[in-house]
C-alpha cells in the first residue's frame, strides 16, 4: 500500500456517497484478468460485429496496465438508474417507440463524468494532505477500460448469464464509473455469481442473441443493431425488433434480482415524459435540426438522424399499422439511402399490393443506390 494511504478507502466510500453514487468498491487493474481472454476469444469469433474499436483496442481492453502502466487501483462506482416501471411496458405499442431505460434521460456521461471528477479531486487533496503524491484519470464508458470485469471484482455485483453487470441491492439497473490512481489502495472481495441455473435474461432475448450463457452475439443483439450498427438492419432481424427504436432492455428487465432494484434517486436520470412512448408518427417526420431538438441532451443523438429514421421505420413495418403509410412514403425521397432503404421495407410489410407497384414504378427507377434497389425487388416480390 502507498505510504500513507491507510485510510483513504473510507474516505473513497463517503466522497462517492456525497456525490450520490450508489456502489462503490476497489479492484485491483490486473483483477479483470480472465475477462482479457474471453474478449479475445469473443473478437476472434467476430461476435462484435462491425465495432471496429473493439478490435483496435483489444490489447488495452484486455490489460488497463497498457492503458496506463502506472495505475495500481482502480475505484468503481455505480449510479442506480431504476426506472419507475417495468421498461417492457410499452412493448407492442403499434404507435409508438420504445426507448432503453437509459436513453430516456439526459446523457449519463454527462452526469456521471463530473461527479466522478469531484470525487478524484477531493481523493487526490486527502491524499496530500497526508503527504502522498498521486494521480488520477477518471472514465465513463469511453476508454477502452473493462468496465464490467473490474466491478465485479469490486464487489459492485457479478457479470450475469446476460453479460451485464447484476447487483445484489440494485438488479440490473446500474451505470458504471471508474476512477484509475496511482495510490495503491486495499481492493474489496468480489462478488460471487448467484445466476445458478435461471435461463431467464436468456430466453427473454427476441432475437436469440445468446449462443450460451455469458456469451452474446453482438450482431443479433437490438442495442447492437440499433445503436452501434451504421447500415441496414440485415432483413432476418426485421420483424424480431418490434417497436423497439433504440437499445433494448428485455434480457435486463428479465432478470429475477430485480426485485431488489430501486427506483433510481438521481434527478437528472430521471426519464423525460416525451420518451417513455414517444409516436412514431411523429419521429418518422423529424429531420436532422428536428432530431437534433428533440434529443438535445439524450445518448439518442449520437447515433444521429438517419440510424434514428431507418430503426423508426422498421418499428412502424413492424406495427401493422396503415394508418403510418403516409409517413412512410414521405421517407422514399429522403435524402439518405439508409432511410430510403428502411422505408421500402416498411412500405412492403404495410401496403396493398397495387400502392407498393404504384410507388415502385415512380420510385425504382431513378433509385441511384444499389441496396435500396434490391430494397425495392424484394418488397415486390413478396406482395
Amino acid at each position: 500500500m502507498t505510504p500513507g494511504a491507510g485510510g483513504l478507502e473510507e474516505i473513497v466510500r463517503h466522497l462517492a456517497g456525497d456525490e450520490g453514487f450508489d456502489a462503490v468498491g476497489i479492484a485491483s487493474p490486473q483483477a479483470g484478468g480472465p475477462a482479457g481472454e474471453r474478449l479475445r476469444a469473443w473478437v476472434a469469433d467476430g461476435a462484435h460485429g462491425d465495432m471496429g474499436w473493439m478490435a483496435e483496442t483489444l490489447d488495452r481492453r484486455a490489460d488497463p496496465l497498457t492503458l496506463w502502466p502506472d495505475m495500481r487501483s482502480v475505484i468503481m462506482l455505480g449510479l442506480n438508474y431504476g426506472p419507475a416501471e417495468d421498461p417492457r411496458a410499452v412493448l407492442g405499442q403499434t404507435d409508438a417507440g420504445a426507448i432503453s431505460v437509459y436513453a430516456r434521460a439526459e446523457d449519463y456521461h454527462d452526469i456521471i463524468k463530473p461527479k466522478l471528477k469531484r470525487v478524484a479531486r477531493a481523493l487526490l487533496a486527502e491524499a496530500g494532505r497526508r503527504g502522498v503524491t498521486a494521480d488520477v484519470k477518471v472514465f465513463v464508458d469511453t476508454a477502452p477500460l473493462m468496465e464490467k470485469p473490474l466491478a465485479a471484482a469490486a464487489g459492485l455485483g457479478w457479470q450475469g448469464r446476460h453479460t451485464n453487470l447484476v447487483s445484489r441491492d440494485f438488479g440490473s439497473w446500474l451505470l458504471l464509473g471508474a476512477i484509475a490512481t496511482t495510490l495503491e489502495l486495499r481492493p474489496d472481495a468480489p462478488e460471487q455469481d448467484h445466476c445458478g441455473s435461471c435461463r431467464a435474461c436468456l430466453d427473454a432475448c427476441p432475437t436469440a442473441a445468446f449462443p450460451s450463457p455469458y456469451v452474446i452475439d453482438a450482431r443479433r443483439c437490438i442495442s447492437y443493431l440499433t445503436i452501434e450498427h451504421k447500415g441496414p438492419i440485415p432483413a432476418e432481424l426485421r420483424p424480431l425488433m418490434g417497436n423497439r427504436i433504440y437499445g433494448c432492455d428485455d434480457c435486463l428487465a428479465a432478470c429475477p434480482w430485480n426485485k431488489f432494484a430501486q427506483m433510481g434517486q438521481e434527478a437528472k436520470l430521471a426519464a423525460r415524459a416525451e420518451n417513455d412512448a414517444p409516436p412514431l408518427a411523429e419521429l418518422v417526420a423529424l429531420d436532422d435540426a428536428a432530431f437534433r431538438a428533440r434529443f438535445p441532451k439524450s445518448p439518442v443523438k449520437r447515433i444521429g438522424r438517419d440510424r434514428f429514421i431507418r430503426n423508426v421505420l422498421i418499428a412502424i413495418g413492424n406495427s401493422g399499422d396503415a394508418r403510418l403509410l403516409p409517413q412512410v412514403e414521405a421517407r422514399l425521397a429522403d435524402e439518405s439511402a439508409l432511410v430510403r432503404g428502411a422505408a421500402v421495407w416498411a412500405l412492403g410489410r404495410l401496403a396493398d399490393p397495387a400502392t407498393l407497384a404504384r410507388l415502385a414504378a415512380a420510385h425504382l427507377s431513378a433509385e441511384a443506390d444499389i441496396a435500396v434497389s434490391a430494397e425495392w425487388r424484394t418488397a415486390a416480390s413478396h406482395a
